[in-house]
């Protein structure tokens, strides 16, 4: 059993100014996709440059921030945009859905790939091996927010965390107590699995020659997997709860088609397979 550490959310504090963790861990994860993009795109027969890794970074970073954002509010918190539009702006307590984040990095994608006169599925194929780091950074981020925590637990990893921040883990306790029942880290489960399990599985996948769709089909497969696994300990948001059945969480609602469509991908993309010549990577026009 661990005690959370007592970790302040604020970075650094600036007078009025407060740089959070949260956000530098975005920043991280963005930095991430960018230095490895660069080093991909140095492959001679990758089809892209470090010019081209620029321009998508930018493009999938709004794509995160505005789908991210926008995508939470809509599916873990319409009633709060609806009674303050302007807490959508408020990025800097937390607040993210990964969902969200992916339907705008594909709109992003899909911008991206239309101006530089490139195949969708060569865009999401290139991107998707990036990804998982920053996932992992940002599910760090979830964790020194303090937000995120799964079921109590019994095993001998579980986490207990203070009552005084976290009360609502410690309801029903005598008064006075310090700590809460051991929890599942959920966060540092979706960093594990999410984060660097996915990263190694796509980066060596994709290390060659793939059909187009495949390396896409295998992120949305593999993050749905890994995403359904933790969402059986981690506990449902509070003002959401489940869905249904005292077991269906919205993330589980969100995550099946991912895993249904990306089994989809592979299918195709593999019924497309022409000789062995026809797969390999061809430049840009």
């Amino acid at each position: 059993m661990f005690d959370y550490p007592q970790l302040d959310p604020v970075a650094l504090s600036l007078g009025p100014l407060k740089v959070h963790w949260y956000g530098l861990m975005y920043l991280l994860g963005f930095f991430s996709i960018w230095m490895l993009g660069r080093y991909r795109a140095s492959d001679p027969g990758s089809g892209w440059d470090a010019r081209l890794v620029d321009d998508m970074v930018f493009y999938g970073i709004l794509g995160t921030i505005l789908g991210g954002r926008l995508g939470y509010m809509f599916f873990y918190g319409l009633e709060q945009l609806t009674a303050n539009p302007l807490s959508a702006l408020k990025i800097w307590e937390g607040g993210m859905s990964f969902h969200g984040g992916l339907i705008g990095v594909l709109v992003a994608s899909w911008l991206f790939s239309r101006r530089r006169g490139m195949g969708f599925w060569q865009v999401t194929d290139f991107v998707v091996p990036l990804v998982p780091l920053a996932l992992f950074t940002g599910r760090i981020g979830n964790f020194i927010n303090g937000e995120l925590w799964g079921h109590p637990t019994d095993a001998p990893w579980g986490m207990r965390v203070p009552c005084e921040r976290f009360d609502e883990y410690c309801e029903g306790l005598p008064p006075g107590t310090e700590w809460s029942p051991p929890l599942h880290a959920s966060q540092l489960y979706e960093a594990a699995l999410e984060g660097l399990a996915l990263f190694l599985i796509l980066w060596i996948f994709s290390a060659r020659p793939r059909p187009t769709m495949a390396v896409s089909g295998l992120f949305l497969l593999g993050y749905g997997v890994f995403r359904l696994l933790v969402e059986l300990v981690r506990q449902p948001d509070a003002h959401i709860g489940y869905l249904a059945f005292d077991w269906l969480t919205m993330g589980q609602v969100l995550t099946l088609p991912m895993v249904l469509f990306g089994i989809l991908l592979l299918i195709l993309a593999y019924r497309s397979i022409r000789p062995p010549g026809a797969m390999k990577r061809s430049p840009l026009p």
